[in-house]
Parts: structure tokens; C-alpha cells; sequence
């Protein structure tokens, strides 16, 4: 009886799917732990790297082990209501970055309506921390409506003070290439670099990290990133695969703060890894929570040894364009 109590209250703090008037996202109300009180939003749509499997996951675990209350957001198609990332002018739902204390997002080349990206912009204005990963660093593409007043985002900008867009503004980088052979070689998390790097609290715990998505070009980092992570190539996609010493290494993790006009400032962390599939490595997973903590002002409370342990079942897929599974609704993520 007391299991059966238990469960019951379990899926009553995580399970709220929303679908009513046009708001479809999916809320972790969360339990006891040091995150009790506090509100991250995670914000998946990009059309390769299955963010919308990963998001939920990371909310499970900030929810359920350590009390943050999480709300989803995905790329939702209006006339099906399914989730379809590669419909990029909708993800509903952004008003909850008014009470957010931290967003997460790993979206790619998104032009949305203007009233969706205005709480973007108020969550930037009002300096709170960001995390980025992956595609984030190319956001943003406008075509439909280049007079927006988001269009500055778009991942080539030429606007003034806004050049290379919302990735470098925000995160220090925008699209620059393929470092690595995408598809055929993973990236080898380098973590034994200089003093700097060994005490910051995003690495403490992290020791190994190995991820199938191929290390990004990086050449536009700003002199106030401070890089924690470099990455190298493997010579194939398992664990065990030999590093390509004959390629350069690229940052593949960083801090850098920012501030927009007329707004107080803010901090950023930002990877290039980020396939739903890297996330079965626990040190990366680590690393993305560790940074969670640590721009909430909640260093103290990241440990070596905190659990990273996944809530439930997590069978990421294979990224690509198009791999996602069709007909999923935010349901089905609980």
C-alpha cells in the first residue's frame, strides 16, 4: 500500500500536459531538494538533434531528484497539435519564461511569431541564465518576416551590434561548420586542461565525457568566454573509438556573459554537444545540470558524487533530419 501511495504521488508531481486554448507544453511540478521554489523552463525545436526527447529528460531529473519545478516547450504543429520539429514558427507556451529563474534551449534556426519571441527577449532584458546547447548557437533564421524586430537574431545578421546574431550576441558563437566528419566521428570531451579550468563548479564530478555528435568549428569566441571544455575528434562513433590528434581541438564548452540593450546583465553557458543520444553519457548530463546549479547561484549545493541518474525510461533516437518519431504529442513525453 505505502509503494502504491508513493507512485501515485510520483506521477501527480510529474505529470501536467497542457493543451487548452492553444498552449501545449508539458510542466514537472517537482518535489523536496534544493531546487524547491525555483522554475526552469527547457525549451526543445530543432530539427536534427531530437531535442525533444532530451529536454524532458533533463527536466525529469531536475525535477523529480532535486525539486526544481520544469515546464517543456516543444515545436508544435497548429493544425495536428503533434510535436514536429521541423515546424519552425511556433513553439507555444514561452510566457513561462516570466516566472522562469533559468531557460535551457537547444533549438535551431527557428523564426517564430513576434509575440512568441518577445518573451525571449524580456527573459534576456531581465538578465537571468541561459543555458544553450548544440544548434542554439544558429537559433534563429528569418526568412518569412526579415522586418521583424527579432530578425537581428537571424544566425548571419549584419545588424549592428547584433552581427552573426542571437548565438553570438548570447552564447559567443554562431554556425560556422562541420570540425569533425558529422555522422562518422564523435567528439572526446578534453577535461584535463589548465588551473582555470580543474575548480570551476560546472566540471566537478566530470570526468568522462563522450558524445555521437562531431565536434562544431568554432572562430568567433569572444575574449570574456571563459572556455571550460575542449573537444576532439574520434575516429568513429563508440566510446572506444582513437582520437584524431591530426585535427585541431574546438571549444565545446563555455561561459560568457552578456547584456542586451536597455537590460541588466545576464550569463550564459553553452555546449556544442547536445544529440539526444550524447545524453546517455552521465558526465555530460552532468555537466548541463552542474551548470544549472551554478548560474541559479547554487554552487555550494553541486557535489562530485550528485546523482545524474535518469527518471524513467530514455530511448533517445538516432539524430538526422526527419529520424523524429512522427505523430508524438507532448503526452507521450511524460
Amino acid at each position: 500500500m505505502k509503494k502504491i501511495a508513493s507512485l501515485f504521488i510520483f506521477f501527480l508531481l510529474i505529470s501536467c500536459a497542457y493543451s487548452q486554448n492553444g498552449v501545449t507544453f508539458l510542466q514537472f511540478e517537482g518535489s523536496q531538494g534544493p531546487g524547491k521554489g525555483k522554475h526552469v523552463v527547457l525549451v526543445a525545436g530543432d530539427d536534427e538533434y531530437r531535442s525533444e526527447e532530451s529536454m524532458p529528460m533533463f527536466a525529469k531529473i531536475l525535477s523529480q531528484t532535486y525539486g526544481f519545478k520544469t515546464t517543456v516547450l516543444f515545436p508544435i504543429d497548429p493544425e495536428s497539435g503533434d510535436i514536429v520539429p521541423s515546424y519552425q514558427n511556433n513553439i507555444p507556451g514561452l510566457e513561462h519564461l516570466e516566472t522562469a529563474d533559468l531557460m535551457i534551449m537547444l533549438i535551431r534556426f527557428r523564426e517564430l511569431p513576434d509575440e512568441q519571441s518577445q518573451y525571449i527577449e524580456n527573459f534576456l532584458k531581465a538578465g537571468k541564465p541561459i543555458i544553450g546547447l548544440r544548434t542554439s548557437t544558429h537559433a534563429f533564421a528569418y526568412q518569412k518576416n526579415p522586418d521583424s524586430p527579432f530578425a537581428k537574431w537571424h544566425w548571419m545578421s549584419k545588424a549592428e551590434g547584433w552581427e552573426r546574431g542571437f548565438g553570438q550576441r548570447i552564447l559567443g558563437e554562431t554556425w560556422v561548420n562541420h570540425h569533425g566528419h558529422h555522422a562518422h566521428e564523435g567528439t572526446r570531451g578534453l577535461l584535463d586542461g589548465t588551473d582555470q579550468l580543474n575548480d570551476h563548479p560546472v566540471l566537478r564530478g566530470v570526468k568522462d565525457i563522450w558524445g555521437y555528435s562531431d565536434v562544431y568549428g568554432i572562430k568567433h569566441l569572444p575574449a570574456e568566454a571563459n572556455v571550460l571544455m575542449y573537444g576532439q575528434s574520434t575516429a568513429g562513433m563508440t566510446p572506444d573509438s582513437p582520437m584524431m590528434w591530426e585535427k585541431s581541438v574546438m571549444p565545446v564548452a563555455w561561459t560568457k556573459p552578456y547584456q542586451i540593450e536597455g537590460g541588466s546583465p545576464g550569463m550564459a553557458f553553452a555546449s556544442t554537444m547536445g544529440a539526444s543520444m550524447d545524453f546517455e553519457n552521465a558526465d555530460l548530463r552532468r555537466m548541463v545540470i552542474n551548470a544549472a546549479f551554478w548560474l541559479m547561484g547554487m554552487s555550494e549545493e553541486i557535489t562530485p558524487d550528485m546523482s545524474v541518474e535518469i527518471v524513467g525510461e530514455y530511448k533517445p533516437t538516432m539524430f538526422g533530419f526527419d529520424t523524429f518519431r512522427k505523430g508524438m504529442r507532448v503526452e507521450d513525453f511524460k
